[in-house]
């Protein structure tokens, strides 16, 4: 059994084929520039393969994909392909779970388009690809915010009018739960208990989570993305009449003033050096005393202080703290950040040891960085989004054939 899984943007489609009995990847790529010049690059055996290729729509993107898959002895045909799972950004209240593809999933998808704008549209280009050129394949959908579907009303409410929440269903959604999902799991299995955990995705978009017993009670990211921590270009938490000045000295409109927070902001804006958090370090790091580099260090020490915070009010959630966890790009690779983020949290039981975190440590790895006494233990455990995705869609297809 074969499982593709993919993740369709507006001008993308990465993928994953997958060998669902042991769970290996036996190829990844990206089809990318759809609609313009068209790029497909795929990843074989440490080999990666670059063609240009045009691809006006998603479906011919798909076509190059799966012609991609033969053509390079990935599989004999496309028969072996035994489902497909797709990663969808927003589920909105109407999915707080993975499910198999039928049109009236697809419709509620499409209906939630209003919520994630940039994202659904091409999700259901997707599964629609999918269906024309792999019509008898069963497909199955999993959403970034389901994990965070048990969220208690009185964390996912806005203190406004009850008409907002009832009629245009504004309320904190959350972000990354596939990831958070995974790492969750996997603590789980490393503490060999689920108990009270605090869960870091950090990268240029980044969120936080408090998950107690493998539920998730809180998030970072509410409504949109926008929401939460400092990120690579997104402010994060911001005072609402900050947008009405934003909008009076800069006469922006009110959509551009939100591209503004989320495109221009966040480490971006407050370095006015870059959304890449490396290229913030190189100059915070240094020895270079100019306003550039002590700005580069105000961005860092920044988002390091509100992740800071919201750790010690997910511990207060929570009602203690058994383990944290760092993931995604920054998480996973910067062990600077992850200091700054763990010092001076030995009040709840934080002991971390530097050089797990520094020189011995192992990228690419799951592994503990705390100290082996510390009370609270933290770890860096990779996300595996696709794994995920990959295990739903067998779990789902399987079920229903049994059912049959």
């Amino acid at each position: 059994m074969k499982i593709l899984v993919i993740n369709a943007g507006s001008s993308s489609i990465k993928y994953q084929l997958f060998d669902a009995k042991t769970e290996k990847v036996l190829v990844k790529g990206l089809a990318e520039r759809i609609g313009v010049d068209g790029r497909h690059v795929q990843k074989l055996n440490g080999k990666s393969n670059v063609t240009n290729v045009k691809m006006p729509t998603h479906n011919e993107a798909m076509e190059v994909v799966l012609e991609s898959l033969v053509k390079d002895g990935v599989v004999k045909s496309l028969d072996e392909i035994s489902a497909v799972g797709h990663r969808i950004v927003h589920g909105g209240e109407f999915f707080t779970e993975s499910t198999l593809v039928d049109k009236s999933v697809v419709k509620k998808i499409a209906d939630l388009t209003e919520l994630a704008p940039l994202h659904q549209p091409a999700h259901v280009l997707g599964i629609n690809a999918i269906s024309k050129n792999l019509p008898k394949v069963p497909q199955v959908v999993v959403f970034d915010t389901a994990f965070h579907s048990t969220i208690p009303d009185y964390a996912y409410r806005y203190a406004i009018e009850k008409v907002a929440y009832t009629k245009w269903g504004i309320r904190k959604y959350g972000f990354h739960g596939t990831s958070h999902r995974y790492v969750a799991s996997r603590l789980a299995d490393l503490m060999g208990k689920k108990g009270k955990f605090i869960i870091c995705h950090i990268g240029n978009g980044a969120s936080v989570s408090a998950v107690k017993n493998g539920k998730c009670i809180d998030t970072s990211m509410g409504y949109t993305p926008l929401e939460g921590l400092v990120m690579g270009s997104r402010s994060g938490d911001i005072d609402p009449t900050v947008v009405q000045r934003l909008m009076k000295e800069k006469k922006m409109t009110i959509d551009e003033t939100i591209t503004y927070l989320n495109k221009k902001c966040g480490l971006l804006g407050v370095s006015g050096v870059s959304e890449d958090i490396r290229d913030v370090d190189e100059i915070a790091y240094s020895n270079e005393e100019s306003e550039k580099a002590n700005d580069c260090r105000l961005a860092l020490n920044m988002a390091t202080y509100r992740l800071k915070k919201y750790i010690g009010a997910y511990a207060a959630a929570l009602g203690g703290v058994d383990a944290i966890a760092f993931t995604a790009g920054i998480g996973e690779n910067d062990n600077e950040y992850r200091e700054a983020v763990l010092t001076g949290l030995e009040y709840l039981g934080v002991q971390l040891d530097k050089n797990r975190n520094g020189k011995n440590f192992k990228r690419g790895e799951e592994q503990l960085i705390s100290k082996k006494s510390s009370p609270v233990k933290v770890f860096v455990i990779p996300t595996n989004e696709e794994l995920v995705i990959m295990r739903d869609t067998k779990r789902l297809v399987a079920k229903n054939k049994n059912t049959k």
